[in-house]
């Protein structure tokens, strides 16, 4: 058996025989039967739900005339995104601000909530980094064919003809190469903050540790807001009208 949360665990007490016949039916065999659900996908789980109480809760108590401190910072958040959005992408950037914010929102709570004694970041795991890029990358390419249609593809081509059968394969390598990219740089930066902050309460238990969970904090912030940016800048080449 693995090593699980206690609320890995509790989700596998409560759904491992209907969650382990979903996962045979699709020609898939959990390594661990009696416990299919991992840690990752239990603190993806509960990131989930927590950003979906809160957004029901902001839902209910949006005000124009006595706005909550909670609505003052999503409105920030909201303002801060849309605004960059804007500086790289250009004046229809609006549109994409649903997505950017909760991708950045998802990230930054699920590196944040490995600080919670009993629980650990889902994206120190690396399926779950893996999962945002691939979201990612999905998204800006859609966006990319509903905005020039099967125009879009032209720009694999690079901007001479006779180029066309060097620059394709250049092209799906660069942007193949951007899932990895993503996916390491959140992956090896979390994983690493959450080693070494066990590591050093395991040895010092008092005060040194707070100067990593500091350090923690500020990784987390800055992670969540370098993949936004980067997955706004892939966006940006994808809706560009000239590619």
């Amino acid at each position: 058996m693995p090593e699980q949360l206690w609320f890995t665990q509790f989700l596998n007490n409560l759904a491992a025989g209907p969650v382990t016949a979903f996962l045979r039916s699709l020609h898939i065999e959990p390594h661990h039967p009696q416990a299919p659900i991992t840690n990752a996908f239990a603190m993806e789980l509960l990131v989930f739900a927590f950003l979906i109480l809160v957004f029901a809760i902001l839902r209910t108590r949006l005000s124009v005339d006595s706005p909550s401190g909670l609505q003052h910072v999503f409105e920030g958040l909201q303002g801060f995104v849309e605004g960059q959005s804007h500086e790289i992408i250009g004046a229809h950037s609006e549109g994409y601000t649903p997505f950017l914010m909760a991708l950045g929102l998802f990230i930054l709570i699920g590196n944040l909530i490995g600080l919670i004694p009993g629980f650990e970041s889902p994206t120190a795991a690396g399926v779950v980094p893996l999962g945002c890029a691939i979201c990612a990358f999905f998204y800006y390419h859609w966006q990319g064919i509903k905005h020039s249609g099967l125009a879009y593809f032209k720009h694999f081509a690079g901007p001479m003809p006779v180029l066309a059968p060097l620059m394709i394969p250049i092209e799906i390598i660069s942007h193949l190469a951007r899932v990895m990219s993503l996916t390491i740089r959140l992956y090896a930066n979390m994983f690493a903050g959450d080693m070494v902050t066990l590591a050093f309460f395991s040895l010092v238990p008092i005060l040194l540790p707070v100067a990593f969970l500091s350090l923690h904090i500020f990784v987390s912030l800055l992670q969540a807001y370098i993949f936004v940016l980067l997955a706004t800048v892939y966006l940006a080449g994808a809706v560009a009208e000239e590619h």
